[in-house]
């Protein structure tokens, strides 16, 4: 953990991990007190019954993107300080659409399965399994496939910055698609529930 708030607070590395695993932990507990620690609750939203998997990733992205644009605002943490990995389009799409398939398959996410597994669901431990058995089995093959993955390089991408608009108004943007797609997923869920009744 090397981000402006341990270099601000001049944490040591042991200080580093402490608050590393008390934080993992208590994003878990929150996890798994939420319901995401179950697969039914998880997949349902591939299905339009239960859109909870998308409220609480949005509240969260719109949540750190308003803090961080702010803090950056007024100079506490500044942008160019947080470490960004460069964006490789076509292999990040393709990796992007294996993980949506194995969420869809599996049920869970990695971190949702690490909570999942932490409460003896056995489903999860088989879906560990097959994450490790992907990692190997792509491990062994990196070599075929490292021109792949190093290809459609783009560099260090920020959206307003690629769409060529100011931040505020990216900022300003994305709050008004978070709260219409909350709107538009309630109306889904209603719908499906509807459909659903004998």
């Amino acid at each position: 953990m090397d981000g402006p708030l341990s270099v601000v607070l001049k944490f040591s590395h042991g200080a580093q991990m402490l608050a590393a695993v008390g934080i993992g932990v208590g994003f878990g507990f929150a996890l798994e007190r939420g319901g995401f620690g179950r697969a039914d609750n998880l997949a349902a939203i591939f299905y339009g019954r239960d859109f909870r998997v998308m409220r609480v990733m949005f509240t969260a992205i719109v949540t750190a993107m308003l803090g961080l644009y702010f803090l950056d605002l007024v100079g506490v943490v500044p942008l160019s300080s947080i470490g960004l990995l460069d964006t490789y389009l076509l292999p990040q799409l393709v990796g992007g659409l294996i993980l949506g398939a194995g969420f869809i398959v599996g049920g869970y996410c990695p971190g949702t399965s690490l909570v999942a597994a932490a409460s003896g669901k056995i489903d999860a431990l088989l879906f560990i399994g097959g994450l490790l058995a992907g990692s190997l089995v792509f491990t062994l093959g990196y070599d075929s496939l490292a021109s792949f993955q190093n290809s459609t390089a783009m560099g260090r991408v920020l959206l307003h910055e690629y769409l060529g608009v100011p931040s505020a108004v990216m900022v300003f943007a994305v709050v008004l698609f978070a709260v219409g797609a909350f709107f538009a997923v309630g109306k889904i869920e209603a719908a499906v529930r509807r459909s659903l009744k004998p």
